[in-house]
């Protein structure tokens, strides 16, 4: 007999459960296990250890986090398991998030991207070694296509001899010293074949014996210790170091043939560079990715320990939390409306990447460094809002907040310095690359500041008009050299990026609140988005005015609205961070959230 049921449902999302999966793009499966992991006691906080004893630490973490991924090579081949596991491991060692990213992305991803020549990969998968990248030299930074390490084909053995020419060649910061153990490279240097330089490619390079030992020919100098991430930065190089031949990584850009000969699909010899170092790129995804986790734990931090830590109220003998007043929630409610734009950016911007098709790629890389560059720049914003909210108590280490801050300062150099990248994708947008909205028909006067499609036009207004004077000043013929003209667009061409990334980071905001499964959650987004539309419009209220896309009295308006949606948001900041899913393992170590609420 067959029965009638009625059909099995999954129960309805709480509003915490459904921030959480808006937050984590449904990938649970792929952010888990990573949270599981660094969770647990062998990434617990160490007090006290020297520098050198913190970077010994990373790399036994690093080999700790290969030990428990199911398939280095499928990992480094995956853009959103890559970025996730950036966006975990920040938060309890940065230093080790820095050579994680070298080794799986930079190191294992080259290798992965061009020719295998039957490289036996064993090694690095199993860690039995650690890889480097080797790109930047002292002297050549963001002009890396002038590279000057050479490469230079030996005809009579076939290979390669690597050489240093100059102190400023050398290759600069990189992790490259005899601590954790055996290491190998990829290095960048100038192809020269019969004295002719056929461009930059990258080589395969030991580094050290199976001791550790510094290799004949490899020069390795320590370098100074910096403020950000705890890693063995040192300068490197090359004296006459010889290659076999499988040492050039190939692929369509670049061959040698039998004969000693180049052959390659890029005419360019920039081309063929930019081909060659294509894994940074996704460098600058999983730099955004530890930006973002290490922000939203800061961020959960601040408001809990907000929350807890009370002070004085309005009248005598009142205690009242620190949170209750509103210039010290007023700041964290607006650091929330920023990180939940910045998490769903990324979002986005990761799933374009990944599915980008060969046509697609150019714009998709140009989205990527945009959301890097904006990503890691209101990381530092909110985080050291969130250090100063928790007073002394937020310079500890062991609060989670201080040293993750100061290596987010790496993370706006890496991959790309952030001002450099822009101004790339500036001068990108400006030469077809972009087409500004057209302005909407409706006159100001007739909409309102609680419309999200108004606040979105209104941003589309100051991309169009940052464009139009960009544009304007690199025309303006009688205007001195080509780099006067662009010196004199320069400042309007990167105010145009910013416009655009706001907007994008809003349109993902708001989508992001009508897929909402709980209405309360969908209704909490919404007010995010407008706090975090708001912001920009007001503070960009008189190019708006001047331009009358703002009428006088909805910026007079502007304030009134702002104060309304902070104090609609303010007694939900709890939830809004427990949708973060922190470390709780972490968060439970941390002092200033395990004492007992005191005075300020």
């Amino acid at each position: 007999m067959i029965t009638s049921q009625l059909p099995v449902t999954s129960p309805p999302l709480t509003e915490t459960a459904a921030l959480r999966h808006l937050l984590f793009d449904a990938q649970a499966e792929i952010h888990e296990p990573w949270r599981r992991l660094f969770g647990s006691d062998v990434f617990a906080h160490h007090e006290g250890l020297t520098h050198e004893e913190r970077i010994k630490l990373s790399y036994q973490r690093l080999r700790s986090v290969n030990a428990a991924v199911p398939d280095p090579q499928a990992l480094a081949r995956d853009p959103v398991a890559l970025s996730a596991l950036h966006e975990w491991a920040g938060v309890v060692d940065p230093g080790m998030t820095t050579i994680a990213s070298i080794h799986y992305n930079l190191f294992l991803g080259s290798l992965l991207e061009h020719d295998s020549d039957g490289r036996d990969l064993g090694p690095w998968l199993r860690m039995e070694r650690i890889g480097t990248f080797l790109c930047t030299e002292q002297a050549h930074g963001n002009d890396a296509p002038q590279l000057e390490t050479t490469a230079t084909l030996d005809r009579a053995t076939g290979g390669f001899v690597l050489t240093t020419p100059t102190r400023g060649a050398r290759k600069w910061m990189p992790n490259t010293s005899a601590i954790g153990g055996p290491k190998d490279a990829v290095v960048a240097a100038r192809l020269m074949i019969d004295g002719k330089s056929q461009g930059v490619f990258l080589f395969l390079t030991p580094l050290t014996d199976a001791h550790g030992r510094h290799l004949p020919g490899v020069e390795v100098e320590a370098l100074p210790q910096t403020a950000s991430s705890p890693v063995d930065h040192c300068a490197t190089s090359f004296h006459g170091v010889r290659l076999p031949r499988t040492a050039l990584l190939q692929g369509d850009h670049g061959r040698l043939t039998p004969e000693g000969e180049l052959v390659s699909n890029l005419g360019s010899p920039r081309k063929r560079f930019l081909r060659s170092i294509g894994r940074v790129t996704m460098g600058k995804l999983c730099m955004s990715a530890y930006s973002l986790g290490v922000t939203r734990h800061a961020l959960a931090v601040a408001v809990r320990h907000a929350h807890q830590r009370v002070t004085s109220g309005m009248t005598s003998g009142q205690r009242v939390p620190l949170f209750s007043h509103r210039t010290h929630h007023a700041p964290l409610v607006e650091a929330l409306a920023t990180t939940y734009a910045a998490t769903l950016l990324q979002r986005g911007v990761v799933r374009r990447w990944a599915r980008a098709a060969e046509g697609e790629r150019e714009e998709a890389e140009r989205l990527v460094a945009v959301a890097k560059g904006w990503i890691t720049w209101q990381a530092r914003s909110v985080m050291t809002e969130c250090r100063e909210r928790c007073g002394a108590q937020g310079l500890l280490l062991s609060n989670g907040i201080a040293g993750q801050l100061a290596a987010n300062e790496g993370t706006i150099t890496a991959e790309g310095d952030n001002t450099v990248i822009w101004v790339k994708a500036a001068g990108e947008m400006l030469l077809g690359g972009f087409t500004p909205r057209p302005p909407s028909e409706t006159p100001p006067a007739a909409r309102t500041l609680h419309d999200p499609e108004y606040l979105h036009d209104l941003m589309g207004d100051l991309e169009r008009v940052r464009h139009e004077r960009a544009r304007g000043r690199l025309r303006a013929k009688r205007v001195g050299s080509s780099l006067d003209r662009w010196n004199g667009a320069s400042s309007a061409a990167l105010s145009l990026v910013d416009a655009h990334v706001h907007r994008l980071a809003a349109q993902e905001l708001l989508a992001a609140a009508g897929r909402a499964a709980d209405p309360r959650a969908g209704l909490l987004l919404d007010h995010l988005h407008r706090l975090f539309a708001l912001r920009y419009v007001a503070a960009n209220s008189g190019e708006l005015l001047a331009h009358e896309r703002l009428t006088a009295e909805q910026v007079r308006y502007l304030p009134e609205v702002l104060e309304a949606t902070v104090a609609a948001l303010a007694p939900h900041a709890l939830t809004l961070v427990d949708a973060f899913s922190v470390l709780e393992e972490v968060t439970a170590q941390h002092p200033m959230l395990r004492s007992e609420a005191r005075p300020a």
